[in-house]
């Protein structure tokens, strides 16, 4: 759980470290830690000055920064990278392929197979995280081919319910494996 309030925009928080929030036994008991920032930050002009700023954070569990998550119903990552983090009431899933789990080859050589069986591994790995579509706040998509676009649009909506999360879409160079498309989310636990 964490609380932040600035006066001034462009104020960046500063990192307490953990010197001054060790592990005890009050953070393993669920006690947590708490530390305080203050400051007053001066403009170059003497006349403009921006009010002070407090940042408070509360870490419940000082041992558990992420959280790997992993599904056997979606495919396994090709690399030394996990399926999802979970992470600071995030989940943030990796690049999606549209792979068939249990044999590792894609659906089809389309793009419209491709998009609808990378949606079905997002939902695993969302579902295996306890979130669904619903709950993603973020996608971004790479496309082999930008002219895919419409087409990956109409199969892309029917998973996301209003309002959409936020999207990014580009044309890359190659995805693994030569896919057709890949994409990846971040959704609020």
């Amino acid at each position: 759980m964490a609380w932040s309030a600035a006066r001034a925009f462009n104020v960046q928080a500063v990192e307490m470290g953990s010197s001054l929030c060790p592990r005890s036994p009050l953070a393993a008991a669920g006690l947590g830690c708490v530390s305080l920032a203050g400051s007053t930050l001066w403009r170059s002009s003497s006349i403009n000055r921006s009010m002070p700023f407090a940042c408070m954070s509360i870490a419940t569990d000082a041992t558990r920064i992420k959280e790997a998550v992993k599904t056997d119903k979606a495919p396994a990552a090709l690399g030394p990278y996990s399926q999802a983090i979970k992470a600071n009431n995030f989940l943030y899933v990796s690049g999606v392929l549209g792979l068939i789990p249990e044999t590792g080859k894609f659906v089809s050589d389309n793009v419209e197979d491709q998009t609808e069986q990378v949606m079905k591994n997002m939902g695993e790995i969302l579902k295996a995280g306890g979130v669904s579509y619903g709950s993603v706040v973020k996608t971004t998509i790479m496309l082999a081919d930008l002219n895919d676009f419409k087409k990956v649009n109409e199969i892309y909506a029917k998973y996301f319910p209003s309002p959409a999360p936020a999207r990014s879409t580009y044309q890359v160079a190659a995805l693994p494996l030569n896919a057709k498309i890949e994409i990846e989310c971040i959704a609020a636990l």
